[in-house]
């Protein structure tokens, strides 16, 4: 029997369909927690889950993953959080004694991107209530002088996008290219300023991002409508190319869009969520036929408790203002949808919307 509730959530009917559906308050287990939401984002991956089926079939499962939420359960082995906090909640939440955990890809926990759970293998975060495995593990307490709208960007915009510059592998003084410079490449882009970038090149045309790409550090910037990528990175570099690539956008064709400005040595850092197609393309000769030490790296992003709490410091220390990802704010959970088809939809003037739960 379901229970009547306050609202009800969004969720992913089946592919290409969403609505809103009542569901029974989830259980808590011995080492997990329940919270209710304060503020919640929707994102491209719901886009991508929703409209393009990019991770199969999805029924009835309440999507969202990203938040920040109060604490109003904990299992009785959860040792470190209680009821009345307020938290930050990573969009990759794995279970921290796996052996893929122990191995160091927690967010590949228990199978390939297993750790991403929310809206993927259970439902996601625009519910009246959220269950969150492994509480200790993957909870963090949301600081003070950190707003509700902006944790939300450290659920998985700011640790995707800096993750991208991880898998490049950006060192001092590179000279980085980040292909797509929504939310998750703008992070790319502050990532890749924070790591020592001398130059970030940013492919993009919506003055809305190239504005906030700016900010972050951005210093040159290509539109793939004046051609081709690469010919414009070879023409701004002198023929030389760039160090690093971050991938935040595009289709399975951007990976030989790009090849050819890479330099021998060069690191492609992938974080863009592939939703369709079946296979990716690498060109042979721009690839050094197959000898150009051009490597690709693609990861989903680390979840868990510790990434949380060194990114916020960040926030907290006033080395990453997220204010400037936020373009449309909404008050109230029945905006959730409409916060949903703008993610969908991308008019010019969008970078991120967050919707405010908390009366």
């Amino acid at each position: 029997m379901l229970r009547r509730v306050s609202y009800e959530r969004v969720c992913n009917v089946k592919i290409g369909e969403v609505g809103w559906i009542e569901k029974e308050r989830p259980k808590c287990g011995p080492i997990d927690a329940i919270l209710k939401p304060i503020a919640i984002a929707p994102c491209t991956s719901d886009v991508h889950t929703v409209w393009e089926g990019a991770v199969g079939e999805r029924t009835d499962m309440i999507l969202g993953h990203e938040c920040c939420g109060e604490v109003i359960e904990v299992g009785e082995l959860v040792k470190d959080f209680k009821p009345g906090d307020r938290v930050l909640v990573p969009a990759i939440t794995p279970d921290w004694n796996s052996l893929e955990a122990q191995a160091g890809y927690s967010m590949h926990s228990g199978g390939m991107l297993s750790g991403w759970k929310f809206s993927n293998f259970k439902d996601g975060v625009f519910g009246e209530f959220i269950h969150v495995n492994d509480a200790d593990g993957n909870l963090a307490l949301l600081p003070n002088g950190i707003e509700p709208e902006e944790a939300c960007m450290l659920s998985d915009m700011v640790p995707t996008g800096f993750h991208g510059a991880e898998l490049a592998d950006v060192q001092f003084g590179d000279e980085v290219l980040v292909v797509g410079i929504g939310p998750v490449g703008l992070m790319s882009v502050a990532g890749a300023n924070l790591r020592g970038a001398s130059r970030i090149f940013a492919v993009g045309t919506r003055p809305v991002c190239i504005e906030a790409a700016k900010f972050y550090g951005a210093t040159d910037f290509i539109s793939y409508k004046n051609g081709p990528i690469a010919e414009q990175v070879l023409k701004l570099t002198d023929g030389n190319g760039v160090d690093k690539i971050i991938i935040a956008g595009g289709t399975v064709d951007t990976f030989a869009e790009v090849m050819e400005c890479l330099k021998p040595g060069g690191k492609i850092g992938n974080v863009n969520y592939l939703g369709s197609g079946d296979y990716i393309k690498i060109p042979r000769i721009e690839w050094g036929v197959g000898m150009g030490h051009k490597e690709i790296n693609g990861g989903l992003m680390p979840g868990g408790r510790l990434r949380m709490e060194k990114l916020a410091k960040l926030v907290s220390a006033g080395k990453l203002d997220l204010s400037k990802l936020i373009t449309h704010r909404f008050e109230g959970f029945e905006y959730v949808e409409e916060a949903l088809m703008l993610m969908k939809d991308k008019p010019r003037d969008l970078i991120k919307p967050v919707v405010r739960v908390e009366k």
